[in-house]
């Protein structure tokens, strides 16, 4: 039924619950994975008359660092059970986008995700990525919660 599963993850519990759902049908159908991490690119904030700025170069170096390493922990587990793995960082400020476009770049037929689930006024603010991307993808989303 899906021959190519996106797995979202951001680190987060929820990532991992999404994470074995993603192992479970990828062993099911015989699929492969490809692992997405989003991260927002570097900028700096404005605070009154201050700028506050990590310089652009240390950030993008560890925002790499810290996503392969993740990236890696991910496809060491779908390695382990016999599933192609595929892993992608991208830098999007809207990670939605960023799981959206790699979904159909890879030709993804499936979007599996944790959700905080947040709703009412925090999810009015914070907003949900899990919630535009539903209403973003071209394909299923499979969302996660506890």
């Amino acid at each position: 039924m899906y021959t190519s599963l996106l797995l979202a993850i951001d680190g987060s519990e929820l990532s991992e619950l999404a994470q074995s759902h993603a192992l479970a049908l990828a062993k099911a159908f015989g699929s492969k994975v490809v692992v997405v991490h989003a991260t927002p690119p570097w900028s700096s904030l404005v605070v009154g008359d201050a700028v506050v700025m990590y310089p652009p170069a240390d950030y993008e170096q560890t925002m790499d660092r810290s996503a392969q390493r993740l990236l890696a922990k991910s496809a060491d587990v779908f390695k382990a059970a016999g599933i192609a793995v595929e892993t992608v960082h991208n830098t999007d400020p809207q990670a939605h986008k960023a799981i959206v476009e790699t979904a159909k770049a890879k030709g993804c037929d499936l979007i599996v995700m944790g959700s905080h689930g947040r709703h009412g006024l925090a999810g009015l603010m914070l907003g949900s990525v899990a919630t535009k991307t539903v209403t973003h993808a071209h394909v299923p989303v499979l969302i996660c919660r506890t």
